[in-house]
């Protein structure tokens, strides 16, 4: 295997920097769907009824998380293939198509039902996009990070995430104080869909000029990667023929040769274990989050009864804060562990979900909404931080991005994206308070595996490869574990 080298603290920041600007402008243009639904929900729906219409755009938005396990699997393949860079160029352009066709769809007074059908294509692409585009960024993230400061430079892909959607409400807010309610639901809920389309332009172009992970160029030029499908011989030469193909098209691009075709899916299920845990991970968190944060502005407008504007203040705000304290757990966690700040957010997320969003529902008081959203967002830092380095630290460099990409699009898929759907449904249905238990119920399973679960940062393959790789190079055994087999991640 070819040597590693550490790259310069300025270039992992230049790196990061500009993969993390991408990273916003994606989750932007995903999260801008759910700031304006609000406005955008009549022009697509018909019906009296505004949580009906809510309810509407909340189960396209829903349907638009079924993509993200094509996606993960989709784009977390290719990056594997043909480097984090292009996968990520790519997700970014497919981003960019979604956005523009929400922008330009006619409403359904116009084209009838083709109105919802093309929104629904739109959110699909726009799933398609994300799913790929959180495993890629993770993974890339992570292997850019310099040894000691993963959990640091890992957190700011939530730090990205969350900035895109503040960059969303930002403008909201700014569109509130320059057009009426009756502008913003005719036409002006159009306009951030036209930003988020010309800002992935943009960032296509920028990511294109990022350095290529150097943990993918090693796995590539490593000739222990050149695994064939099937045993004949005939398949040899059929995968070889392969191989030689996608190497001379990534020569004619400039990137570095890719590791040959295989069947992802089945190296995926050589680590069983690691997936399970994926999703373990996933679980609380990625109902807590989109609890906290995008179901939080409906909630606090139809239930608490605080007027449209305040609430955006409301939320601006917090999760201004709330990116704040992603580096600041992500470094706590490469001095204390990643284990410790998942238990955290375990116990206090099942034991504080019930309180905080009863009392947030009988408030009208937007001072005390904001504290009360503040203290969720506090808990859940404990997994948005490092959720990112825990996953990619747990598979070897040549399955990393599918490993950490579909076991966790599916299960934000299943529970992530049914959130809002669900906690509306319930609300209709007068049962609301039913909805804060099941979120906690979801924290607790997780809190689960984080008991169980070994701490990654002392088992992790990344730094067993580097480590293997060094030792490769000088001729030392160190007798370090297998880099193409993860450590044990459940405690013994």
């Amino acid at each position: 295997m070819t040597t590693t080298q550490p790259a310069s603290e300025r270039r992992v920041v230049a790196n990061v920097l500009r993969g993390s600007i991408g990273n916003l402008v994606e989750w932007y243009d995903w999260y801008v769907y759910a700031a304006f639904s609000v406005y955008f929900a009549k022009t697509f729906f018909p019906a009296d009824d505004p949580t009906a219409q809510l309810l509407s755009t909340a189960a396209v938005f829903a349907v638009g998380f079924l993509m993200r396990p094509i996606g993960g699997w989709m784009l977390g393949r290719y990056a594997d293939k043909y480097g984090r860079r292009s996968a990520l160029t790519l997700s970014v352009t497919v981003m960019a198509g979604g956005s523009l066709l929400i922008a330009v769809t006619p409403g359904y007074q116009t084209i009838g039902i083709a109105a919802p059908i093309l929104l629904l294509l739109a959110r699909l692409l726009q799933g398609l996009s994300v799913g790929g585009e959180y495993a890629t960024s993770a993974t890339y993230l992570s292997e850019v990070a310099s040894t000691g400061k993963r959990g640091f430079y890992s957190s700011f892909q939530y730090v990205t995430l969350v900035a895109g959607q503040l960059v969303a409400l930002g403008v909201q807010i700014v569109l509130q104080q320059f057009l009426t309610s009756a502008e913003m639901n005719n036409w002006g809920w159009r306009i951030p869909f036209v930003i988020g389309a010309g800002g992935a332009l943009v960032v296509m172009w920028l990511r294109r000029s990022m350095d290529e992970s150097e943990q993918f160029k090693a796995a590539a030029a490593d000739p222990e990667n050149r695994v064939f499908i099937g045993d004949g011989i005939s398949e040899h030469a059929h995968q070889l023929g392969k191989d030689k193909a996608a190497e001379a098209a990534a020569a004619k691009r400039g990137e570095p040769k890719p590791p040959p075709a295989r069947g992802s899916l089945r190296m995926l299920l050589q680590y069983p274990r690691e997936c399970l845990l994926v999703m373990g991970l996933t679980l609380g968190g990625t109902v807590a989050f989109y609890t906290y944060t995008t179901y939080m502005q409906k909630f606090m407008i139809n239930t608490s009864g605080i007027s449209k504007g305040t609430v955006a203040w409301i939320n601006f705000v917090a999760l201004l804060v709330f990116v704040i304290f992603q580096p600041l757990a992500g470094a706590l966690s490469d001095r204390i562990g990643r284990r410790k700040l998942l238990i955290f957010f375990g116990v206090a997320g099942t034991l504080l979900t019930v309180p905080i969003m009863t009392v947030l529902g009988n408030t009208k008081n937007p001072i005390a909404a904001w504290a009360l959203m503040m203290s969720a967002l506090v808990i859940i830092t404990g997994y948005t931080s490092i959720n990112a380095i825990v996953k990619a630290e747990l598979f070897p460099t040549k399955i990393r991005a599918l490993g950490v990409g579909l076991p966790y699009a599916l299960t934000v898929a299943i529970f992530g994206g049914t959130a809002e759907t669900i906690a509306l449904a319930l609300k209709k249905a007068g049962h609301e308070s039913v909805y804060f238990w099941y979120v906690a119920g979801c924290i607790a399973i997780s809190l689960t595996t984080y008991f169980f679960m070994r701490e990654t940062s002392t088992s992790s393959t990344i730094e067993a490869e580097l480590s293997a790789a060094s030792d490769a190079d000088t001729g030392v055994d160190a007798g370090v574990a297998e880099p193409d087999r993860p450590l044990a991640t459940v405690r013994d």
